[in-house]
């Protein structure tokens, strides 16, 4: 399988596992992405960890199958390799479930997609990033065109779509392009170690909030206060506002698992 999905306690753990093709997307790993999101949001999952194997996380889409097609039979192979990976990413941010990406080496075209599309992104000091699609006559998918805009600014995410301007972990952080840059020997465990306190944490609110950040980019602020009103009054209604609350008055550390499954 091109895409592995491990859950273990409430972390679900998403592998691209093309490593020797740089985790290239083809149609198979764009339906193996898909499929884990799909599971992730039927399973009780409490935090997501996206990772690729090899050396890149992920160099975009799979020009070699891409490059076997051509004319009507091309574009209906595109449509249906990005309708199984837009679904995936409609999915994973329909959830409650945080996701924290980490990447490695070259990110290019989709990967882009899916690292900006992480809530925690941590890239090694290795990793590098160009969005590659207008270098070959092609346009955004992945969700690129419309993540890149809301993290870097309009005007500098079409000076890096434009021109494909390939630029270096530490760039990336400074532009908010990811959120944290840690030595490439570090990697793994900082990223197991962030989507396991993402874990533990109140998966609800968690959800709520991704929710409102997504929603406050369009919304007036009428509108983003009501909705910020309604969801903090059912936090706090909540077993695990409750319990949160309680744990902060009693000072100790609130048990949000427990809180949830009592529910």
């Amino acid at each position: 399988m091109s895409v592995g999905i491990d859950i273990d306690d409430g972390l679900a753990r998403v592998t691209l596992r093309r490593g020797a093709a740089g985790n290239a997307i083809d149609l198979d790993m764009a339906r193996g992405l898909r499929d884990a999101a799909r599971t992730c949001a039927t399973e009780s999952v409490r935090a997501v960890l996206l990772t690729g194997e090899g050396t890149s996380f992920c160099v975009g889409g799979d020009l070699g199958e891409f490059s076997r097609l051509s004319g009507e039979p091309l574009e209906r192979h595109l449509l249906a390799v990005t309708d199984a990976l837009h679904d995936a990413l409609r999915t994973f941010a329909a959830g409650d479930a945080p996701v924290v990406a980490a990447v490695q080496g070259a990110v290019a075209g989709a990967g882009i997609g899916l690292a900006a599309s992480a809530d925690v992104t941590l890239a090694a000091d290795n990793a590098s990033f160009t969005a590659a699609y207008t270098r070959i006559g092609y346009s955004p998918d992945a969700g690129v065109s419309w993540f890149l805009p809301r993290l870097v600014g309009p005007k500098r995410a079409l000076e890096l779509l434009l021109t494909n301007r390939r630029i270096a972990a530490a760039e990336a952080e400074a532009i908010g392009l990811v959120s944290r840059v840690v030595p490439a020997d570090r990697l793994a465990d900082e990223a197991l170690r962030t989507a396991q306190a993402l874990r533990d944490g109140p998966t609800a609110a968690f959800g709520a909030t991704r929710r409102l950040v997504a929603t406050g980019q369009t919304a007036d602020l009428g509108t983003h206060l009501d909705r910020e009103a309604r969801a903090i009054a059912a936090a706090a209604a909540s077993a695990t506002g409750r319990e949160g609350v309680a744990a902060f008055l009693d000072k100790r550390t609130p048990d949000f698992h427990r809180a949830a499954n009592s529910t």
